[in-house]
């Protein structure tokens, strides 16, 4: 039975997305695909890759983002993703979708045409970027003629790729939209507000995984805590834990469906 899994976007909320799969891990998961937007679609490339939830965990806690970070002479974006992708080589140096170990596809917006483009092969690095590309805060990222930013503006939990193609599908989003923290500032406010739309486009695609897991303890962090990275992963691995007697319960379900769907096919044949 092949398994799909999708990873939301969520900002600094999307570190708990490697706590989630670390804990799926120890109850005997193993991925078959993965499809991921925004901080979920760096989080697949990681992981991809073959890089432990704890080595992705320990690469962020030890880089300094704002090193690589080059301020736009643009007027589309405070910051261009261009140095970016020094840092990304370091850890994915292929840069290519078929150098991963297994498959990946990743989501990005297109900002001009107003839909999602999906990305599964060929260079690796730059859609990713563009899957992360905050609008205002990052400049566009231009591939084939197109403007792409963040993925998660239209699909925040990118199932579409794997319908059809898993027969287990988990969804992990890191973005609870109940009430949170005190909106204090201006930035606060504007924070819930893309929250609160990104989070439109994701129920009807929540029906469609099989196992849907979203830590409600994540709403006391915002999409820029990244300083309590560790924390927030911490609160993906114990909701994984808590959550194991649901996730066994469901699987079975899934594994006991499958088993007679090919019975049916055999059958037929």
């Amino acid at each position: 039975m092949k398994v799909g899994l999708v990873l939301s976007g969520g900002g600094a909320r999307g570190y708990a997305h490697l706590g989630v799969i670390k804990g799926l891990q120890e109850q005997g998961f193993r991925f078959d695909v993965i499809s991921g937007a925004s901080a979920g679609a760096l989080a697949g490339a990681l992981f991809a890759q073959g890089h432990s939830p704890d080595d992705i965990l320990r690469i962020f806690l030890t880089t300094r983002l704002f090193k690589f970070l080059r301020p736009s002479s643009s007027l589309k974006g405070f910051f261009r993703a261009d140095r970016l992708e020094t840092l990304c080589r370091q850890y994915l140096p292929h840069d290519s979708f078929e150098g991963l170990g297994l498959p990946l596809i990743i989501n990005a917006t297109d900002i001009a045409a107003g839909e999602t483009v999906f990305f599964s092969e060929g260079p690796l690095i730059r859609p990713l970027l563009a899957s992360g590309a905050i609008p205002v805060l990052f400049e566009p990222v231009q591939i084939g003629g197109r403007q792409l930013v963040d993925g998660g503006l239209l699909n925040n939990l990118p199932v579409e790729p794997l319908l059809g193609r898993c027969d287990f599908i988990i969804g992990i989003h890191t973005n609870p939209c109940a009430p949170g923290r005190p909106l204090r500032n201006v930035r606060n406010i504007m924070e819930r507000t893309l929250l609160l739309a990104i989070h439109n486009n994701v129920p009807e695609r929540a029906r469609q995984c099989h196992l849907y897991l979203e830590p409600p303890a994540l709403c006391q962090f915002t999409t820029t805590d990244n300083a309590r990275a560790r924390e927030i992963f911490d609160i993906g691995y114990a909701y994984a834990l808590e959550s194991a007697p649901r996730i066994a319960e469901t699987y079975a379900r899934g594994l006991e469906a499958f088993k007679r769907s090919r019975e049916i096919k055999e059958l037929g044949s």
